[in-house]
């Protein structure tokens, strides 16, 4: 766990949060909420925590507690949850299936609907193919942006799976992480990102190094590709890397 020092430190080279090009909240506490929230393909909603409410296994006070809300990131910005699906229970309380941003991997709670604020959508999705060394960022299912890749080192690989992006962040100019980075839900076995274990998509000071395997699990692009990437991809984008 990084120290309250380290995670000072890795603000300051961070530098501030850029406002993302996300909707407004579609969906607020007392209205209707679909059954399926989100495909994860071209309809994603995800919330902020209004508060620190218990992430159960299912959708009742009785089952097992498997984790808490948080209001932050390791980077302290605001955290994000995609929000799954949604459920009335037999005394008409909603509650929201999400997905966890922590380690490990994949993990999903349910949680009271009163617990997360307004929901905000995207339409967005990246896709990150490993084997290829290629990313490509869809819009409602088309293509609007493609580019190479570096990716994990064997030692240190990026991980597999359905995540999304957290956190968007404009670093020191100059910075290792080139103009833009985006913090992803996933965590690696080790990652050249301030508070380690969070999988990055930034730019990089090695372009040659593009497209393979440099990293410590993070995704790396070329700055020009980030830069662009950075205009088109908003907080909340599922990131899906095979």
């Amino acid at each position: 766990m990084a120290s309250q020092a380290g995670r000072a430190l890795a603000c300051v080279a961070l530098a501030a949060l850029a406002a993302a090009p996300t909707a407004a909240a579609q969906i607020r506490y007392g209205e209707q909420l679909p059954e399926v929230m989100s495909d994860e393909r071209t309809v994603t909603r995800w919330a902020h925590a209004n508060e620190r409410a218990a992430l159960r296994r299912a959708p009742t006070s009785r089952a097992r507690r498997v984790g808490r809300l948080r209001f932050y990131t390791e980077d302290r910005r605001p955290e994000v949850y995609v929000a799954l699906r949604s459920h009335v229970d037999a005394a008409g309380r909603s509650w929201v299936k999400v997905r966890i941003p922590r380690r490990p991997n994949g993990r999903t709670g349910w949680v009271r609907r009163e617990s997360l604020a307004g929901f905000n959508l995207v339409r967005t999705a990246l896709r990150v193919d490993k084997r290829r060394l290629q990313a490509v960022l869809f819009r409602r299912g088309r293509k609007v942006w493609t580019a190479r890749i570096g990716i994990g080192a064997p030692a240190s690989p990026t991980p597999s799976g359905v995540f999304y992006i957290r956190e968007r962040l404009k670093p020191p100019r100059g910075s290792f992480y080139g103009p833009w980075a985006f913090g992803t839900s996933a965590y690696s076995r080790l990652t050249d990102w301030p508070g380690g274990g969070v999988v990055g998509i930034h730019g990089t000071t090695q372009p040659g190094l593009i497209p393979g395997r440099p990293s410590h699990g993070c995704i790396r692009l070329r700055n020009r590709d980030i830069s662009r990437l950075a205009r088109l991809m908003p907080i909340g984008t599922p990131v899906h890397v095979r």
